[in-house]
């Protein structure tokens, strides 16, 4: 339990996977058994045809302890009961010893220019709903928010600011160009003796736009914002600003919130449609007021961050640098409406199998589940997969699960360190564990 100064909320803390197998229960529940009101409590997100947790609280009538909770492996801050008592998840290590380096993670995972492609489901935000004060240390959302901008933004810098033709309106000292606004014209130059001023409207080519405007404004928030967080490494977002802000220096960063909100990216340039969406959200975030930043106490609105999927897409960065040649894996791909996460097929023919991404650490002691064995396995049967790997004989295809284990000491699979492991129990079925940076 913790409570946050200056504000009248208590708030259930607790770390991902907590209680996992079983439901824990937590010490002092009296202080909040009152708001919960001897009822049972859950959180669900939408993922393809399913709901994944982010917490569950049931409540036990006869127990002394009447509360227990489990959570997944969601990360955020929500209400349980809506402005009376929120829940904050930490990302934590099974043992709870140590931190995941979720930022860390996240670098790295964009390191791989592929993964731009799939953030939707990265993080949920409810703007809908109130926000929640917390402490700067709390706030996972703004760090993971400023980090994937500044990298799409790199990306843009590299390649050079779109340009395009946009209006400009300036008043105009003895001279017209374009078209004259005749009413700004007369309310604002000649009754005030400005004769030979023309407010005039016309068209330009260059960088200014309104979507490099938006780019700007927003690259302002999450400068500011960098100088605030707190319990994390802030120097890799802090180079990476030094790298885009001279690219930006010839672009006004003052923009409409109606024009903002309007927008429509044009889907040509794919890292401006996703640069633009998170630049919305950043500046939605700190309700398009700069001085919303500072503090060391924030309002936030209710987020859940997905570990699973950052994980996944970290395990995909780590392929992409071992199997660097170009459709050595494959990231996602449909078959008859089933989507394995990879599908590993090396240009030298050693490896042609399916793979599988699980954040799941007790896989380190514990055998692969048969209902993971039953999905991939079921991927691999696939005659479409068979198709994708030029398997046309009665070859049993390789599956595999690659999931977390910081006592593996691999961080990669470069060289020799992509070492599987059969499951005893089934033919061709391997495991690898990888370790996760931490704090």
């Amino acid at each position: 339990m913790l409570n946050l100064s200056s504000t009248p909320y208590k708030m259930i803390v607790l770390s991902e996977q907590y209680g996992y197998g079983a439901q824990n229960t937590l010490e002092n529940s009296d202080g909040y058994a009152a708001v919960l009101g001897n009822k049972s409590y859950s959180k669900s997100i939408q993922r393809g045809k399913n709901k994944a947790d982010c917490f569950t609280i049931t409540y036990h009538q006869s127990e002394p302890n009447p509360y227990t909770f489990k959570t997944s492996y969601f990360v955020g801050v929500d209400w349980i009961v809506e402005n009376e008592l929120p829940i904050h998840v930490k990302p934590k290590l099974d043992e709870g010893t140590q931190e995941v380096d979720y930022l860390k993670m996240l670098f790295d995972t964009l390191k791989e220019p592929e993964n731009f492609k799939h953030l939707d489901e990265l993080c949920e935000i409810y703007f809908d709903k109130p926000s929640i004060p917390i402490t700067q240390e709390m706030d996972l959302l703004t760090p993971l928010l400023v980090a994937q901008y500044l990298q799409v933004l790199k990306k843009i810098v590299q390649k050079g600011l779109k340009k395009s033709y946009y209006q400009v309106t300036k008043n105009l000292n003895a001279k017209i160009k374009g078209k004259i606004m005749i009413n700004e014209t007369i309310k604002k130059n000649q009754f005030n003796n400005k004769m030979l001023f023309n407010y005039c409207q016309y068209t330009e080519f260059g960088i200014n736009s309104i979507e490099n405007k938006i780019l700007k404004k927003a690259l302002t928030f999450s400068l500011a914002s960098i100088q605030n967080l707190k319990g994390i490494n802030v120097s890799s977002m802090t180079s990476l600003s030094q790298y885009i802000q001279p690219a930006f220096s010839n672009v006004d960063n003052e923009v409409n919130v109606n024009e903002l909100k309007t927008l429509k990216p044009n889907k040509l340039y794919q890292e401006y449609e996703i640069a633009l969406k998170l630049a919305k959200l950043l500046l939605k975030r700190y309700g398009y007021n700069i001085s919303n930043i500072n503090g060391t106490q924030i309002n936030t609105p209710p987020f859940w961050i997905d570990m699973s999927k950052l994980f996944e897409l970290y395990v995909y960065s780590k392929l992409k640098e071992k199997f660097t040649m170009h459709h050595e894996v494959t990231y996602h791909k449909k078959f008859n409406y089933l989507e394995p996460d990879f599908i590993i097929n090396s240009n030298d023919g050693t490896y042609k199998m399916v793979v599988d991404a699980k954040y799941k650490p007790r896989y380190k002691e514990n055998k692969v589940s048969t209902e993971d064995v039953r999905q991939i396995s079921g991927y691999a049967r696939l005659k479409k997969v068979y198709e994708y790997l030029n398997v046309y004989d009665d070859k049993v295809i390789d599956c595999l699960v690659i999931y977390s284990n910081q006592n593996a000491n691999i961080k990669d699979f470069k060289g020799d360190s992509f070492k599987l492991t059969e499951e005893k129990e089934y033919y061709k079925f391997y495991k690898i564990g990888i370790g996760l940076p931490v704090k």
